[in-house]
């Protein structure tokens, strides 16, 4: 068994329902995968002393996980709000329409065609619910629409599938850019540096303590992949399907149509670079 304060970012022994710190509960949704780990983090964020709650991504649409999330808020005494989704992959906001119905609450989100309401969700908004504080985060990279939640009362930040509470995850090519990616990564590294951020709620995976840890280590692993993609092509593997097998021999097959997705958008961004033939002239 590995010693979890050795490995990126220092994540927790167990991924579970439950409170992670003094503001934020987990309610984990019953879709675990290869893709989504233990399953997807639903995220219930409440003041201590308030009775109003905001949830970050209710997940897949499955009626049990949805009914157990307000049946975790009612049990503190809590009322659901409002809803904010990190970005619209269906295993963290397939769920929300359904959601936002059994709350009668808004969704807001970065891409208008996910949202109910009025409002969505910009760079710098400050979000305050019940007292409770949060900043929006923008981290494209995995998606386009992605987002983090900056909660300052606890020195957390919600990453979404941005970082994951354990392995690294996929730039989903073409919407999801490297390039972005690597700058969302280094605005998450401000946040621990600059605004004393130490935790990582991750949307997947167990909560992180070493926010930083984390963000280097992410940085580094695609640096490495990078250098491992560019001598594949100078090698002769062209195609996104032959680096796949050349550079993720030692990953488990089945991710292997998902590391396609990481693997094209590392090759755009050595050819927009000018590293590999190919990109623009």
């Amino acid at each position: 068994m590995s010693d979890a304060a050795a490995l990126p970012g220092q994540p927790r022994a167990v991924v579970a329902s439950g409170p992670a710190t003094a503001r934020a509960v987990n309610v984990l949704a019953p879709n675990p995968s290869a893709m989504t780990l233990d399953g997807t983090n639903t995220w219930l964020l409440s003041e201590p002393d308030s009775d109003l709650a905001v949830v970050i991504d209710p997940g897949p649409l499955d009626e049990a996980h949805l009914r157990a999330v307000v049946a975790t808020a009612e049990r503190a005494g809590k009322r659901v709000a409002l809803t904010l989704l990190t970005h619209g992959h269906p295993d963290h906001a397939e769920g929300a329409g359904r959601f936002a119905e059994l709350t009668g609450t808004k969704v807001r989100a970065l891409d208008p065609a996910l949202r109910l309401g009025d409002e969505g969700l910009a760079a710098g908004d400050v979000i305050r619910t019940g007292g409770l504080e949060l900043r929006v985060v923008p981290t494209p990279g995995h998606t386009s629409d992605s987002l983090c939640f900056h909660l300052p009362a606890d020195r957390a930040v919600l990453t979404g599938d941005t970082i994951l509470g354990r392995g690294t995850t996929v730039v989903a090519h073409p919407d999801g850019r490297l390039g972005d990616y690597l700058d969302s990564l280094r605005r998450l590294r401000s946040l621990t540096v600059d605004d004393g951020v130490h935790t990582v709620l991750p949307g997947h995976g167990p909560v992180l303590e070493d926010a930083q840890g984390a963000v280097e280590y992410y940085l580094a692993h695609r640096a490495h992949r990078l250098a491992q993609v560019e001598t594949a092509v100078e090698d002769g593997f062209t195609t996104p399907e032959a680096v796949v097998a050349r550079v993720y021999a030692d990953v488990d097959r089945s991710l292997w149509p998902a590391a396609q997705w990481s693997v094209r958008a590392q090759l755009e961004y050595l050819q927009d670079h000018g590293l590999i033939p190919g990109g623009p002239e």
